[in-house]
């Protein structure tokens, strides 16, 4: 009964679509109308308000974070792991927006902050870098949820590293396009300009 408790307590959690939420507030457009329609912080970024962007980054981030904590004084760590495992789905596919969300790297960052906050100063470090580098958001957060996995296994914490494995595996599937873009060479770059007209298809 726990684990379920803890299911539901951490999609709920992460199923807040704070990008959708904060951009209303300030009388924004609709923020799936805009760039990748995707409801993020680098979406949010799109509409040119950084303060906003910053905003819904942190949000998304420590409800993944608040979803892990309140399981385990809850009920424990197996059920924290599963609070943020159901996080990270809450937001990617929220019941509240027709199960189309975001593609969960906040969220997947804040519950690795609640797992192992060094690890995830080591995930923010190495998207950072490749960001800054290539100015390529989805390509930093395929290359960092790549290496977390591995890090954490060396690190001999084994059940965390298998809920990252599958976490970062979601995280490449939400970036299936991305991938395709990347790979034909026309991604969108951080602080790029959002399309007028018809938004292209993207998860």
């Amino acid at each position: 009964m726990t684990e379920y408790l803890a299911l539901a307590l951490g999609y709920l959690l992460g199923s807040i679509p704070f990008g959708l939420l904060l951009t209303r507030f300030m009388g924004l457009p609709d923020i799936r109308d805009i760039g990748s329609g995707n409801i993020g912080a680098t979406n949010v970024l799109r509409t040119g308000n950084k303060h906003l962007a910053a905003a819904t980054l942190i949000c998304d981030m420590l409800k993944g974070t608040l979803a892990m904590l309140l399981a385990g004084a809850l009920w424990g760590s197996d059920a924290a792991r599963s609070a943020g495992l159901a996080a990270v789905l809450g937001h990617v596919f929220p019941v509240w927006l027709g199960f189309k969300g975001g593609k969960g790297v906040a969220t997947y960052l804040g519950v690795l902050i609640a797992t192992a906050w060094p690890v995830a100063l080591g995930f923010a470090a190495i998207w950072g870098a490749i960001a800054g580098l290539t100015r390529v958001s989805s390509l930093a957060a395929l290359v960092a949820s790549a290496v977390t996995p591995a890090v954490l296994w060396f690190l001999d914490l084994r059940p965390e590293a298998l809920l990252f494995l599958f976490l970062s595996a979601l995280i490449w599937f939400t970036h299936r396009d991305n991938i395709s873009r990347l790979l034909a060479g026309k991604e969108h770059r951080i602080g790029a300009k959002p399309r007028k007209g018809p938004r292209p298809p993207e998860t």
